[in-house]
């Protein structure tokens, strides 16, 4: 963070976060207005080209639509709410520019040669990829276990039939018609990442604070009864055992993505602001 320090008694005068946020849609509006009043600045929002310009941008804030405009913004973090296309041009954009990079859209991160590009270019321009835990609970305490090893990890998430429509599952089951609930795919997260990039998003999360896109074990469940998004998280190993549950409720203005989601993202921002970090 970048700060000026008054000498005597006088108080420290502490520069604004400077924010660019990559999409400007629920997640990113919630975000910012889950931040309130923490010393953060948005000084710009990028957006696809051929999408119209939003109305409601953060005051003073650029609108970009082209990775290389970052250059002489000087942001201290650039954070991807747009989807898993986004991740690749705008997080190169951003390392390179020495910003870190927060992700959202994980699903991006099941292909192993972004990642480690990603990786590469954090460390040689002195940044950091930050994954937070987005609609989920308990990464920390799996990202923790993976320290001593763990054996399995599943991640199981149970979501209404409305909410797999666009998705492989529709070539399966007629959705709108279930009556009971039914298993829609079964595989490894890297699996799921490919196939429902943006229901499955973060089986990746789950995965990379685990033990991997390859042998963490998804389920995607199809349920009538269900009311919320779960997700349920079980690991072994020399730790003990994790089991984490999470119902999620909806933002009030997009019922496709959870509260959760937008909740987290703002901690994670907050945290590298605040004087006091849990």
């Amino acid at each position: 963070m970048r700060a000026g320090v008054l000498t005597g008694s006088a108080m420290a005068v502490v520069e604004p976060h400077r924010v660019v946020f990559v999409g400007w849609g629920s997640i990113a509006r919630a975000t910012v207005r889950l931040l309130g009043d923490a010393p953060i600045e948005v000084v710009a929002v990028a957006k696809r080209p051929e999408t119209p310009a939003p109305s409601d941008l953060p005051a003073g804030a650029r609108l970009l639509t082209d990775p290389d405009e970052l250059v002489g913004l000087r942001p201290d973090v650039v954070v991807e709410a747009a989807g898993r296309d986004a991740v690749g041009p705008w997080g190169r954009a951003a390392l390179e520019s020495g910003a870190d990079l927060i992700v959202s859209s994980t699903s991006a991160l099941a292909d192993e040669v972004l990642r480690d590009e990603l990786e590469e270019l954090a460390t040689g321009h002195g940044a950091r990829v930050v994954v937070h835990p987005g609609a989920l609970g308990g990464v920390d305490a799996l990202a923790a276990a993976a320290a001593m090893g763990i054996g399995a990890v599943e991640h199981r998430i149970v979501k209404p039939p409305g909410a797999w429509l666009g998705t492989p599952a529709e070539e399966e089951f007629d959705l709108e018609t279930l009556d009971e609930s039914v298993t829609i795919f079964c595989g490894t997260a890297a699996e799921a990442a490919s196939r429902f990039p943006r229901n499955a998003n973060v089986a990746m999360t789950t995965a990379l604070a685990g033990i991997g896109p390859d042998q963490t074990k998804v389920t995607l469940v199809a349920d009538p009864a269900a009311t919320t998004n779960r997700h349920e998280i079980s690991a072994t190993g020399s730790f003990g055992r994790l089991a984490v549950t999470i119902d999620n409720q909806p933002l009030p203005d997009n019922p496709k993505t959870s509260a959760m989601a937008a909740l987290n993202l703002a901690r994670c921002i907050r945290n590298r602001v605040g004087p006091f970090v849990i």
